[in-house]
């Protein structure tokens, strides 16, 4: 299936307010951003798409952020970025036909397998987070693969009501994925189905309670992090304490801190090539003052940041190479937001 997409329009912001782009083009890029705000949905309620407004509102939260990104952050102890130069490309959402949801999702699929033939890092704004199926299934047999899902709940449900690719089953189909050989879950609570759980232990995956890590504290989960060649992070929305966050379906309280997703992301950064990620579940509609859309924002610059310092993505920046507008001296961590023709 040819890899398509529907540019973000020229009167709605891209990721930061990085330049617009296609599978089509053939610059480079270290990162590109991909929306795919419709799934399948395994209800008629969910057919109505409460988190498909997410990519769209997450864009327009990051241009609040988007020039701080070459500031001194407290977060990193120094320029966020760490003086590296990154080309960021939004290649806009993918798009869906009604009722054609195996369709949709195998052209999502071929989009993030675009992504991965050009050697940069998709970044996925979902949607639900059925949206990390298509996603996960670009990688094939490459691995071995880890998906570390930070959410409240396993969504390991075989199926429900006869649909297998629904939200609800997103890290099952997942572990069907060849190349994915572990899988680690964390910030789990409140009720389960217990079958969901006896299969998500048959396969191995690593369970961490939110009670855990707020007891243990992130350096202690970090330890039990599987070993993988790279690592998918899905960050379900409702991870998060539904105090920080509360734009989601179903708010789960007791979830996890902006410190304790931060310092995971960065843990994870750390220990191998992040080679994916998705942000899934924000509900725009159930939010306040867009707070869980510009938290996503945030976490996702977090887990780039977190990349840069480990030197696994982007290149030095030759400063010298920059020319200097008069009065003003350049920044070594002025990154490039390449702009790809569409």
């Amino acid at each position: 299936m040819l890899a398509r997409t529907e540019p973000t329009p020229i009167s709605h912001p891209t990721f930061l307010g990085a330049g617009r782009g296609t599978p089509q083009d053939p610059r480079p890029a270290d990162l590109v951003v991909v929306g795919i705000p419709y799934t399948t949905p395994h209800d008629l309620a969910t057919s109505r798409a409460p988190s498909s407004p997410a990519p769209a509102t997450v864009r327009q939260q990051s241009l609040r952020l988007a020039d701080r990104v070459n500031h001194y952050d407290f977060d990193f102890g120094g320029p966020l970025l760490a003086g590296r130069r990154l080309r960021l490309v939004d290649w806009g959402d993918v798009g869906g036909r009604p009722g054609r949801y195996a369709e949709n999702a195998d052209l999502a699929t071929a989009v993030i397998r675009a992504v991965l033939d050009r050697r940069a890092l998709p970044i996925v704004l979902g949607g639900d987070h059925a949206a990390a199926i298509p996603a996960l299934r670009a990688y094939g047999e490459q691995g071995p693969l880890a998906v570390i899902h930070l959410g409240p709940t396993l969504d390991w449900c075989d199926e429900v009501n006869g649909v297998e690719d629904g939200p609800r089953s997103a890290m099952r189909r997942a572990a069907e994925v060849p190349g994915v050989t572990a899988m680690m879950q964390v910030g789990l609570r409140g009720d389960g189905a217990g079958r969901e759980v006896e299969a998500a232990r048959a396969f191995g995956s690593v369970l961490v309670r939110a009670e855990e890590l707020h007891e243990l504290g992130v350096r202690e989960i970090l330890r039990r992090l599987p070993a993988a060649a790279g690592y998918h992070v899905s960050l379900d929305a409702g991870a998060l304490d539904p105090a920080i966050a509360p734009g989601v379906d179903v708010p789960a309280f007791g979830g996890l801190t902006y410190f304790e997703a931060t310092n995971l992301l960065k843990g994870i950064a750390a220990r191998a090539p992040v080679v994916g990620f998705d942000l899934v579940g924000i509900v725009p509609a159930h939010d306040l003052n867009d707070q869980t859309s510009l938290l996503g924002a945030r976490l996702i610059l977090n887990l780039v940041g977190a990349l840069a310092h480990a030197g696994r993505i982007g290149e030095p920046l030759d400063v010298a190479a920059i020319p200097s507008p008069p009065h003003r001296q350049p920044s070594a961590a002025e990154p490039v937001r390449e702009s790809v023709p569409s």
